[in-house]
């Protein structure tokens, strides 16, 4: 990635990825499915570093979406498998480079392995300050507001929180990542230009981005094309450009 690019162009603070078309980079390279999945394991370090580099502080990845599980119980095994690596194998090194892991997400349907992975984890990266990785796994935006919407009913309820306080920030500070600024990038590879139930709440105003590349093959220089792309969009969140002076 080019200096210039680092020190002129507008950063995203979070940036937000669908990943997506790892069957098919597999199925071009008459390899099997799950061959593309891990390739698209190895291609989540290259672009956490790209990230730091460019100043990135959060990166959400969409990891496993709560329709996955429609997939072929193989290609489910094979995904679990390799987030159970995953987490084997880099929290120790995400760690040692200062970055706080968390995921969101269902839990109840993962395995006690997983979750007990996931959990250490969190516990071990939490006061972790150089950039945070956040994994969606078994996750849906429609299931975060329904969640953040039962919760704010449960408040009600029990006389914790009047009906009439409730309103976008009460319900946005029930929401997964309310911890973190809302994304400004999101991006999607693979070549479809749908967000799948990714984040619906938090990318309201996010700038989309779109790209054929396959998820295994998005690299540093893809990043910095994402990048270079959202420094040229105007970000008026609603409002009016202001008028030219003649």
């Amino acid at each position: 990635m080019s200096s210039d690019l680092s020190q002129h162009a507008a950063i995203p603070e979070h940036v937000a990825i669908i990943m997506d078309g790892n069957n098919r980079w597999a199925k071009q390279r008459r390899l099997p499915g799950v061959a593309g999945h891990r390739a698209g394991v190895e291609a989540i370090r290259k672009l956490l570093s790209a990230c730091q580099a460019q100043g990135v502080k959060a990166l959400t990845l969409f990891a496993f979406s709560s329709e996955n599980w429609q997939r072929s119980s193989d290609e489910v095994g094979a995904l679990m498998a390799l987030l159970l690596s995953y987490l084997s194998r880099e929290v120790d090194s995400l760690h040692g480079r200062g970055v706080r892991l968390r995921f969101i997400g269902r839990r109840d349907r993962l395995s006690s392995e997983i979750v007990e992975k996931m959990e250490q984890a969190e516990r071990l990266t939490q006061s972790n300050t150089v950039s945070t990785l956040v994994l969606a796994v078994d996750y849906g935006g429609q299931w975060d507001i329904a969640t953040a919407a039962r919760s704010l009913a449960g408040k009600v309820a029990d006389g914790e929180l009047a009906l009439d306080a409730i309103d976008e920030l009460t319900l946005a500070a029930e929401l997964s990542i309310a911890d973190l600024t809302p994304p400004d990038l999101c991006i999607r590879t693979g070549g479809d230009c749908r967000i799948s139930n990714f984040l619906l709440w938090q990318l309201s105003y996010a700038e989309l981005y779109f790209t054929d590349c396959y998820w295994p093959d998005f690299d540093e220089q893809e990043m910095a094309r994402a990048i270079a792309d959202f420094s040229l969009r105007q970000r008026r969140f609603g409002k009016n450009t202001d008028r030219l002076v003649i």
